[in-house]
């Protein structure tokens, strides 16, 4: 009985499985080669950017886009012949289409020519496989003349074009063909023609629209085109984190550095397929989100008064004499209690494609080019030597010529006889700055003799300059920031440059970033532009919600007494506001009552005029802050190469003070308008 059930249901197993292999074989076959499932990722737009008062700096402009898509099933005659009768439909640029390709083409349309261009030996060597494809394929490619390659013109050349595009990416993810100066008509046409260009399809493109033109634009930075997509030597790096290669991709500065954050999430669609690779039906796996959006820490407003005043001043020096060489000049604002940066600002003389002299924005510059500062960094000096014992509060110093045995006479702009620290401040002394450190390098200066130096007064320096953002990275968020360029050799005259300004180099953000951490009360702050991070707002150009919100970070706080540090604010107040210090002629009526220092260095010029490298010049420089007695705002500005002899325009201090006035008008401006919408509001309650 137990061999009767056990036979009887593997009995029923048997026609089971045979019923399943014979009767519904096929279908279950057919079933299995038709489930190939391949995921497709549509781009989405780049997240949009907003100045800290709400307004668009950055956002996407729809455009009308021609696309093509190659099923795993299309053939590359199917292709031309698609690309040939979308060429007599749109009109194609053709400029960028290289020899090889066209070549290439010749070789696809004339077959026979292409077999005649190669001899019987050498197919006869190829049957005996002593040639293979690839080196038939050359000889054809090498041997195409110049004549045969200008042939390909007008429409021809357009479907090359237009091939070329069809080829430039995988199976199933669409590829653009076109979507710049799409006229309506096109448009219009080819969605009336779909049927007849299989593969064809229209659809909404977008590209970066900079509302403000140039204002900001080096520093916001640049996006690759649909048609150069990632760049050959990122290619690995985005391929693995789920990028198509013509994708587009932030190339420089807040594009670059906050590419994950634009980027966005690709719509994901899943095309089943059956093993011929025709698509039997879509799926929409998930949807497309626009990339984040970026609020940044810039004031718009200010940053185009900013650049406008850095333009007039710059076209009315160059009126004057001796300014020929003066082409670029920098301003920083920045909170410096929060390190957002409120303004960054370039300007650089140069020429346009047609030849003109133009301003063009050098923001960039900012944190990529170094200069000699001059005296704005004495504030770091006079600290350093309280740190180091080489002087205290108070010390006096005799302002006198300088007479050291083999070099010439060192003395200051005036001699000032004999001051304290707070007037070598006012005054801009240089003897004031060298006996600190010769004293810091344990020298002792006697007049007409050597003046040995412990050269290691140089480390010394340095790391304490480096405290406050001089000579280092200031950490700003962008990419490519340079650290400046520390002097190579050590004397005694080097070292005592070194603690006016003239030796070693520093960016225009450093200086922004040094008078930050003096304005504080001794926090070096990170500089940043990005304030927050918000989710996109789909239906609108409001603001989302915040997803993230950049924090003030203290990258070091200095190892100094807080009234050391507030005796260098007051020197630094001195130098605007009281007697004859340096700037009290440009900032004295000033109501917001500034602090800062002045800087002149002399220096030599390496611009773009290569004839004229090497020539002495005049580097203007100007640290500050405001109120005085309660920092809001602190402000950088660097004129390389602004004059050349002794005597030029003021141009540091010019822009200064207008840069300042600007920032505090502005500011007053907004809140009358505040004041006057919160009075208009309760009457409007009121009645």
């Amino acid at each position: 009985m137990l061999f009767f059930v056990v036979f009887l249901l593997f009995s029923i197993l048997i026609l089971r499985l045979g019923e399943l292999q014979i009767v519904f074989g096929d279908d279950f076959k057919r079933e299995i080669e038709r489930t190939e499932d391949i995921t497709v990722n549509n781009p989405v737009p780049r997240g949009k950017m907003f100045d800290r008062n709400g307004k668009i700096i950055v956002d996407n402009t729809p455009l009308n886009a021609i696309t093509y898509t190659k099923y795993q099933q299309t053939t590359q005659k199917e292709m031309l012949e698609s690309a040939a009768k979308l060429a007599k439909i749109i009109n194609k640029d053709t400029s960028k289409v290289p020899v090889r390709d066209k070549k290439d083409y010749w070789i696809l349309k004339h077959p026979k020519e292409a077999e005649a261009k190669v001899t019987k030996k050498e197919w006869a060597l190829y049957e005996q496989k002593k040639l293979d494809d690839k080196q038939i394929y050359k000889l054809q490619i090498d041997r195409i003349t110049e004549d045969e390659v200008n042939s390909i013109i007008g429409e021809d050349l357009e479907t090359l074009a237009i091939y070329r595009d069809f080829n430039s990416g995988y199976a199933l993810t669409p590829q653009i063909v076109k979507n710049k100066n799409v006229t309506p008509e096109e448009f219009a046409i080819v969605s009336e023609n779909l049927e007849n260009l299989p593969g064809v399809d229209t659809t909404t493109d977008w590209e970066r629209k900079y509302v403000f033109g140039d204002t900001l634009k080096s520093i916001l930075g640049d996006v690759t085109s649909s048609d150069a997509g990632i760049p050959k030597e990122q290619l690995e790096k985005y391929m693995a984190r789920d990028y198509s290669r013509n994708d587009r991709v932030g190339k420089s500065y807040l594009e670059l550095k906050y590419e994950d954050v634009l980027h966005g999430q690709k719509a994901k669609v899943k095309n089943v397929t059956d093993k011929s690779g025709k698509i039997l039906s879509t799926e929409v796996v998930s949807e497309g989100k626009r990339g984040k959006d970026l609020v940044l820490t810039i004031d718009m407003d200010l940053q185009k008064k900013v650049e406008d005043i850095i333009e007039e001043e710059m076209w009315s020096a160059k009126q004057k004499p001796n300014t020929s060489l003066l082409d670029r000049a920098f301003v920083v604002l920045m909170d410096p209690h929060t390190g957002e940066v409120l303004s960054l600002a370039g300007k650089q003389i140069g020429k346009d494609k047609k030849g003109k002299t133009v301003m063009k924005d050098f923001a960039g510059g900012n944190i990529t080019t170094s200069y000699n500062v001059g005296s704005a960094v004495k504030g770091a000096t006079i600290l350093t030597g309280y740190k180091t014992g080489a002087i205290q509060p108070g010390s006096t110093q005799l302002d006198e010529p300088l007479r050291i045995a083999s070099s010439p006479v060192m003395s200051s702009w005036r001699t000032f006889g004999r001051i304290n620290d707070l007037r070598a401040l006012q005054v801009s002394s240089n003897v004031y700055m060298w006996k600190t450190v010769i004293a810091m390098a344990g020298g002792q200066y006697r007049p007409n003799q050597p003046l040995p130096l412990d050269y290691s007064a140089f480390d010394t320096m340095r790391q304490s300059f480096s405290q406050f953002g001089l000579g280092t990275r200031t950490g700003i968020d962008l990419p490519n920031e340079m650290s400046g360029f520390p002097g190579p050799e050590r004397t005694p005259g080097l070292l005592l440059f070194l603690s006016i300004g003239q030796y070693d180099t520093y960016t225009p953000i450093q200086l922004a970033q040094y008078v930050s951490t003096i304005a504080n009360g001794g926090n070096r702050i990170q500089p940043h532009l990005v304030k927050e991070i918000r989710e996109p707002e789909m239906e609108n150009n409001e603001l989302g919600p915040i997803v993230e919100e950049i924090q003030p970070k203290v990258l070091n706080r200095l190892d100094m007494k807080q009234s050391w540090i507030k005796r260098v604010q007051e020197g630094f107040r001195m130098v605007m506001q009281v007697g004859d210090g340096t700037a009290v002629s440009y900032f004295k009526s000033a109501d917001y009552h500034p602090a800062g220092k002045t800087g002149t260095a002399e220096a030599f010029y390496d611009g773009s005029d290569k004839s004229k490298r090497g020539t002495e010049v005049m580097n203007l420089s100007l640290v500050s802050f405001a109120p005085s007695n309660n920092p809001e705002v602190a402000m950088a500005v660097v004129v390389p190469w602004a004059y050349q002899g002794n005597s030029g325009p003021s141009i540091n201090n010019l822009i200064g003070r207008r840069v300042l006035d600007a920032y505090f008008d502005l500011k007053k401006e907004r809140q009358n308008t505040e004041k006057n919408a919160t009075s208009d509001q309760q009457e409007v309650n009121n009645e």
